[in-house]
């Protein structure tokens, strides 16, 4: 699933390119992914493009918002002038519109944002802006990095949970944007076993995983997220994180670092990478 990287590579193009932009047409192909009407947010405005954890939401000029998730396979793909010499990727995007399309969205200046998504996870609700933390995704996210993920908190966190560290900075309701991609890096990083009770990390320790949790997802965002599966940003290109991934996907491959053979075990049913050496 794509994680805050990912999400604020979308966001951020997103922004870019509608922002202003008056919203004229919605041809709904799958009428189960948005719950609202539709009609509350046609002939207005977009006046921002914001991001909540792995949560999208577009903000319209008369207070009414579009809250998205686009879950493991959705993309957003925007045709228009600012991009029309930026061709998509055709194994990962394919035709446009195609089968997989959703949800089409037309703008006042003839530029359209295709939604994609294969495996009909996604969802869109539309909602008065006020009422946005009131939805259950929204108001269970715990802090984010880069936005309000203190040390302090995240110290008092790993020092009162028994969960298994990988599980825990992975849980959305203690840390917002973190998941299975950054999770192992960080923790190779941090030189940190993944199956680590939380509480029995050492100050260094705590410290360590803090500034490698910001190393990682920076390094993401650098590299305009991670294409594992169908992730694309709203160009349809894919992201370059995953040509830097330290022990993720890599079982079997040597440590960076000592060489030993990368294994994979299972944390919280999540497929888990890590150098027996290396991670204590």
């Amino acid at each position: 699933m794509p994680e805050l990287p990912e999400v604020e590579t979308i966001r951020i193009k997103l922004k870019n390119y509608l922002e202003g932009k008056r919203l004229i047409g919605i041809d709904i192909k799958d009428n189960k992914i948005i719950d609202g009407d539709v009609k509350k947010i046609l002939q207005h405005k977009i006046t921002d493009v914001k991001r909540f954890g792995k949560g999208l939401v577009f903000q319209f000029d008369n207070n009414i918002a579009l809250a998205t998730h686009i879950k493991l396979t959705g993309q957003f793909i925007y045709r228009g002038p600012e991009n029309k010499d930026i061709n998509v990727d055709s194994k990962l995007v394919g035709r446009l519109p195609s089968k997989f399309t959703r949800v089409i969205f037309q703008f006042n200046d003839k530029s359209t944002l295709f939604f994609n998504d294969i495996r009909k996870f996604a969802w869109m609700k539309i909602v008065p802006t006020q009422q946005l933390n009131s939805l259950s995704f929204f108001k269970q996210l715990g802090p984010e990095p880069f936005k309000d993920l203190t040390f302090e908190y995240f110290k008092h966190i790993i020092t009162t949970s028994n969960s298994a560290i990988k599980s825990l900075i992975m849980n959305q309701k203690k840390i917002a944007g973190i998941g299975n991609i950054y999770a192992n890096d960080a923790l190779f990083l941090a030189k940190i076993h993944p199956q680590r009770k939380a509480k029995t990390l050492t100050d260094e320790e705590i410290k360590k995983l803090y500034d490698s949790i910001f190393f990682v997802l920076k390094k993401g965002l650098e590299n305009n997220g991670a294409t594992e599966m169908n992730y694309v940003n709203p160009d349809g290109q894919p992201g370059n994180y995953q040509k830097h991934f330290l022990v993720y996907g890599k079982e079997g491959k040597p440590c960076p670092v000592c060489h030993t053979l990368i294994k994979k075990i299972k944390v919280g049913g999540r497929g888990t990478y890590f150098c027996p050496k290396c991670q204590k």
